[in-house]
């Protein structure tokens, strides 16, 4: 969880993914998203699938932004077999983070032991890749949330995140049923999909616990710091203390 009271720009940036997803996305744009993540700081730096990952291994080198793409992305239904290819196919182009889409269907069916399944495979396809699962929260009831949540500390998966981003964003309920559910488990939280106006909504996540917020905002969100703590949305910043004088 991100400490607001003691957070600068650079600490919100370590906080961000940003992306390029759209899928007539060309070499240029990647490469300056990638630009653009260098100069901010941010997390990781994600497209819609590995085809661009060795461009963005070249552009990030010697950097410790992680190289982001979608497994399954972004509809999660194919089979647990195709998902740990396509996992094993990003990790050997380059890619140092994955993030696998849910098989939804299942998930909703109560299949559990399929959606098991596919995890376990993705987490051991994925090695030493950080890895994150998309639940796709506005598909999901309270309980399918939960549910799944459940199933991604199973596969012990790094991260539970909430949407791919290409369908409607969570609610903030909807968020904290993930975030009470994996209460105490060392499975950290992602928000994809914020909803308009970004900033704001972006930084009430992370006041309700978000680890990581997944979105092409990410500049915008950052720069928006100084404003929303001047109009109260974060907190104040916390002095640096010099200590007791007796």
């Amino acid at each position: 969880m991100i400490d607001l009271a003691a957070a600068d720009k650079q600490t919100i940036a370590k906080a961000m993914d940003f992306s390029i997803l759209p899928k007539n996305s060309q070499e240029a744009e990647i490469r300056e998203g990638c630009r653009i993540t260098r100069q901010y700081g941010f997390a990781a730096f994600y497209t819609s699938s590995p085809y661009w990952s060795p461009v963005v291994a070249e552009e990030l080198a010697g950097t410790d932004i992680e190289v982001g793409t979608g497994i399954a992305f972004p509809f999660g239904s194919q089979t647990a077999a195709v998902k740990a290819f396509e996992t094993e196919e990003a990790v050997r182009r380059g890619c140092t983070a994955v993030d696998i889409v849910m098989n939804i269907g299942a998930l909703k069916d109560g299949n559990r032991q399929a959606v098991r399944e596919e995890l376990v495979a993705f987490k051991e396809a994925a090695g030493p890749a950080v890895t994150k699962c998309i639940l796709e929260t506005c598909f999901l009831t309270h309980e399918e949330i939960a549910t799944g949540c459940k199933l991604i500390a199973e596969a012990e998966i790094d991260y539970a995140k909430t949407s791919s981003g290409q369908f409607e964003g969570p609610t903030l309920e909807q968020f904290l049923v993930m975030r009470d559910t994996l209460a105490g488990l060392p499975i950290k939280l992602k928000v994809a999909g914020v909803k308009f106006p970004r900033p704001q909504n972006a930084y009430v996540f992370m006041l309700a616990g978000a680890d990581r917020i997944g979105t092409r905002a990410a500049p915008e969100i950052v720069d928006a710091l100084d404003l929303m703590r001047q109009i109260g949305i974060v907190p104040a910043k916390k002095e640096q203390g010099l200590g007791n004088r007796d």
